[in-house]
């Protein structure tokens, strides 16, 4: 919670936060720029023709959920796509959750084309219950992830994703964490990494259906 980071910097503890910023607190904050990681993920399905995408996994009651959701919908808004709440399909952020999630997303009404991960695990389980479903991956419906893990390169097909920089994070967090412990000081704020696309195999043009 906020209080504690704060009761441990008022006792002389260094911190900073990691992954995710906290309101209030007046920390530097090292992490991936997420509202810019899940539009490029957005843009790239949108390029590929498709319109109907839904974002799936995860929620918006964090920072993290709040900044991947707001790229989600600043690339809807940005191609004239109309953001439908119904194409949001919260859940766990595991490969479990991806595969439940699966269920609801082709019973969706609008019968969505493609859709945005919150993360690889729940992007390579949603592959794994379209398959169920006997439809292709890559093929029928394109799949993004986020975060661009050791898994998303070897799944089937190959995942297409976002790399976030999270040893570069980590790196750079903990570089400023010894600075603090020297006694140097480190500017407040927001230290955003730059995401990148990594295009494999689950995405490709949109397939019309008959």
């Amino acid at each position: 919670p906020p209080e504690d980071v704060m009761l441990a910097e008022d006792n002389g503890m260094p911190a900073i936060l990691i992954a995710r910023s906290m309101e209030g607190l007046a920390l530097p904050t090292y992490r991936g720029d997420d509202t810019y990681g899940i539009s490029l993920a957005t843009n790239h399905l949108i390029g590929l023709g498709h319109r109907v995408i839904a974002m799936v996994g995860g929620t918006d009651q964090t920072s993290t959920g709040r900044d991947r959701y707001q790229g989600y919908v600043n690339a809807l808004r940005k191609a004239g796509i109309e953001v439908d709440p119904e194409l949001r399909i919260p859940g766990p952020r595991t490969k479990q959750g991806g595969f439940e999630a699966a269920v609801n997303f082709l019973s969706l009404p609008q019968k969505p084309t493609a859709a945005v991960c919150w993360n690889d695990l729940v992007a390579i389980g949603l592959m794994n219950g379209i398959s169920r479903a006997g439809l292709v991956p890559g093929r029928d419906i394109s799949v993004t992830g986020y975060d661009d893990l050791e898994e998303a390169s070897i799944a089937t097909p190959s995942l297409t994703t976002v790399w976030n920089g999270q040893a570069e994070v980590g790196r750079l967090a903990a570089r400023a964490l010894l600075d603090k412990l020297a006694g140097s000081h480190e500017p407040d704020g927001m230290h955003l990494i730059k995401p990148e696309m990594r295009i494999r195999q689950s995405t490709g043009p949109i397939k019309h259906r008959d």
